[in-house]
């Protein structure tokens, strides 16, 4: 952006956070727009982060990928919406509305430091999103080591068996203290 010009100009949606989302993305914010990057899952990255190799060349996908998700993740024109959802769209170009959907993804991002000490007490083991399902990972997680934004999430998988046999549907974990 030119020293000129301080605020972004108009506005933007993306949705996917996948290499050419978040190529979309680098490309309406250094142009000056702000950019809204709205991705599905915990982070930023999509199938390509968990490529080893690309074809035909035989490169470090991590190596092509990584630089522009820290890029998105620092610009100041892009605001990244991960565990989100684009539930309606109305009007056209130039002039739309979109609605969408903010998951929880149950870990604040703005106090998540990323230090992992969440993850080496969690006790429940799930199947890994980013392995595919070939590994398993504690509920408490990063979507990968590279992951943009660097936080952790929860993943939660129906209602816990406590609450869901409890006559008056409690949620036993928030009133019982762990014994260790």
């Amino acid at each position: 952006m030119s020293s000129e010009q301080t605020k972004p100009v108009g506005a933007a949606l993306v949705v996917g956070g996948g290499i050419a989302g978040v190529q979309a993305a680098l490309d309406l914010a250094e142009s000056g727009i702000k950019v809204y990057l709205a991705e599905k899952g915990p982070a930023i990255g999509g199938k390509m982060s968990q490529l080893d190799k690309t074809f035909p060349t035989n490169d470090c996908a991590m190596c092509i990928v990584s630089p522009k998700l820290v890029e998105a993740g620092r610009h100041l024109n892009i605001e990244i919406l991960p565990t989100t959802d684009l539930v309606g769209l109305e009007g056209g170009p130039g002039d739309f509305r979109a609605t969408v959907r903010r998951r929880p993804r149950y870990i604040d991002l703005d106090k998540c430091t990323s230090c992992g000490d969440c993850e080496k007490v969690c006790p429940i083991t799930v199947p890994s999103l980013f392995n595919e399902g070939l590994s398993e990972q504690t509920a408490t997680a990063r979507a990968y080591a590279q992951a943009v934004p660097n936080a952790y999430a929860i993943t939660k998988k129906g209602t816990s068996p406590c609450k869901h046999t409890c006559p008056a549907d409690t949620s036993a974990q928030g009133e019982v203290p762990f014994l260790m």
